[in-house]
């Protein structure tokens, strides 16, 4: 049976992007089910977003992070296919139709995605030549970027999505791993097309964040998929080279790229610990 329109659930989580998700969801077809995973409390927005748009349903939640509120959303689809995107995505009014036009000529997949505009940042890894494609406008990949995601349910029948012990970062390439170790396939739909905007702000709290968490997933992602020998070689580089500009960057009193560095170096050191992944936005 061909995919339709109202086969599609839209997740999208969101921490304060009052200012995004607007232009965003009046992007989306309004046939289909939207899910919104609030992380930030705002019951203000969840006010607005249910009286304003079809369709849609806003779950508050706590901010345990991008694949533990993503992992909400997809167990509470009741759609064939689920739709993960940030709310700082847009797109065209045919990207849709294209979409389901293609994924109806190969349906045995597990994951796939519109092309991004921007071709200077693809949202796709090609890691083995064997991929095969499947048609001029279907390429077989190995991972795609959690900013767009749609999954076949089907194929997730154990509700075994995200790996909630993420926080930031990796945890969609955790995901492709594991489906690509099933033999299970992943498309990129090329002429197609979804616009993203990078719209997560920049700020000292927020790159101080990124960083620890950087380091945090890159050793935990390692560690779990190629064990502990592995990890400390991935990561071996990055904590001589925090370490080595946390000295330079004290001695000459540059209290913001130290600050960068000793983030790296609590991250890494947190996660070489097998500690959680427990540091948090301030509000």
């Amino acid at each position: 049976m061909n995919f339709k329109l109202n086969d599609i659930t839209f997740v999208i989580v969101v921490y304060r992007s009052e200012e995004i998700i607007h232009k965003c969801l009046s992007s989306l077809p309004k046939e289909c089910k939207k899910i919104i995973i609030e992380n930030s409390n705002n019951t203000y927005l969840s006010k607005d977003l249910t009286s304003n748009y079809d369709n849609i349903e806003v779950i508050l939640s706590e901010n345990n992070g991008m694949g533990s509120g993503n992992n909400i959303g997809l167990k509470s689809c009741k759609t064939r296919l689920a739709y993960v995107i940030n709310p700082d995505v847009h797109f065209k009014e045919d990207t849709f139709n294209i979409l389901l036009q293609e994924l109806n000529k190969y349906p045995d997949f597990s994951l796939a995605s519109p092309l991004n505009s921007d071709k200077k940042i693809p949202n796709f890894k090609i890691f083995n030549s064997d991929n095969e494609n499947y048609s001029d406008n279907i390429k077989s990949v190995d991972s795609i970027d959690g900013f767009s995601m749609i999954f076949n349910l089907e194929k997730f029948k154990n509700q075994i999505f995200f790996d909630e012990n993420f926080f930031l970062f990796l945890e969609n390439d955790d995901l492709c791993l594991r489906v690509k170790e099933k033999n299970e396939k992943i498309f990129i739909i090329t002429n197609a097309t979804i616009h993203h905007s990078g719209g997560i702000g920049k700020n000292d709290q927020l790159e101080y964040l990124r960083n620890w968490h950087w380091m945090w997933s890159k050793y935990y992602f390692n560690k779990k998929h190629y064990g502990a020998n592995v990890a400390i070689k991935k990561v071996f580089f990055n904590f001589i080279s925090a370490s080595l500009k946390y000295i330079i960057y004290s001695i000459s009193f540059n209290k913001h790229m130290k600050k960068i560095y000793q983030m790296r170096l609590c991250g890494l050191t947190m996660s070489f610990l097998g500690k959680r992944s427990f540091l948090r936005p301030k509000d």
